[in-house]
């Protein structure tokens, strides 16, 4: 486990934190100047669901360039180029757009999402949604915030109560492991179930207790690794699914994410 001390030693993490939050409001400009525009260059990845657009890849030069610039020794790992730029101790990883389909449709839920990893753990992470202008940020041992201000989980335990996060996999009209199964399962046993279309602002949101609890399978690192980051140092618990496919995981408080994680496996033994 890295130390937080041993990476200060090294990095002034803070104002590394104060550096990205300026450069993830700085691409949130240019997202917002292009929303709703006729000419996005729309394209399909991996299905036909599974959106890019040219202020995805406008976006990751952007912020590579930026980043090559100011930490030229750093590897970077962004999802629009798919491999890793670089070998070192420190690697970023960056979701440039993380919400295509959403952008693509002209609505104003997407995120941004930088982390940087010292030695494979995550010690700093951002996630900004520029329309609604909130940039949650955490330094590892440090705590999290929203535009600032301290955040925490939920505290609710009861599902009935909740207000659960989720979504879908791109390859979910082909594959059978495609979540519709614990969708269904929840759906009648909890408050509301909301698909908003960015993993990495729900695990924000799940950080900042606006939602109680989240669950999604096969994403990939670039989507959670600055919101797990954001759970975690707002006392949240961040449990991971090696048994599913790509990254799978369940958030929120610690009896959140047991209660989550009962649920589904009454699903699974059905």
């Amino acid at each position: 486990m890295t130390s937080i001390s041993e990476v200060a030693d090294i990095l002034d993490l803070d104002q590394i934190l104060d550096q990205t939050c300026s450069l993830a409001r700085s691409v949130g400009e240019i997202q917002k100047a292009n929303l709703s525009g006729r000419n996005l260059g729309i394209a399909t990845k991996s299905s036909g669901v599974d959106l890019v657009t040219e202020v995805d890849h406008y976006s990751e030069q952007y912020l590579i360039t930026a980043l090559r610039h100011t930490y030229p020794q750093h590897a970077i790992l962004s999802e629009e180029q798919g491999q890793q730029i670089g070998h070192s101790e420190y690697l970023w990883i960056i979701d440039p757009l993380d919400g295509t389909t959403n952008y693509a449709q002209g609505l104003p839920i997407f995120s941004i999402s930088i982390a940087l990893q010292y030695r494979g753990q995550t010690v700093m992470g951002v996630v900004y949604a520029p329309v609604v202008d909130q940039i949650f940020t955490a330094i590892r041992g440090k705590g999290a915030f929203l535009n600032g201000k301290p955040i925490a989980v939920s505290k609710k335990t009861e599902l009935g109560q909740c207000v659960l996060a989720t979504g879908f996999p791109y390859d979910r009209a082909t594959h059978p492991d495609n979540n519709v199964n614990y969708f269904a399962h929840f759906t009648p046993r909890v408050r509301g179930i909301r698909r908003m279309g960015s993993a990495a602002y729900d695990l924000a949101n799940v950080a900042s207790g606006a939602l109680d609890g989240y669950w999604e399978l096969n994403l990939s690192i670039w989507d959670v690794a600055a919101g797990a980051l954001l759970v975690e140092e707002a006392g949240g618990k961040v449990v991971y699914l090696p048994k599913k496919r790509g990254v799978s995981l369940v958030a929120g408080n610690p009896a959140m994410c047991e209660r989550i994680l009962t649920e589904m496996a009454m699903v699974d033994a059905d």
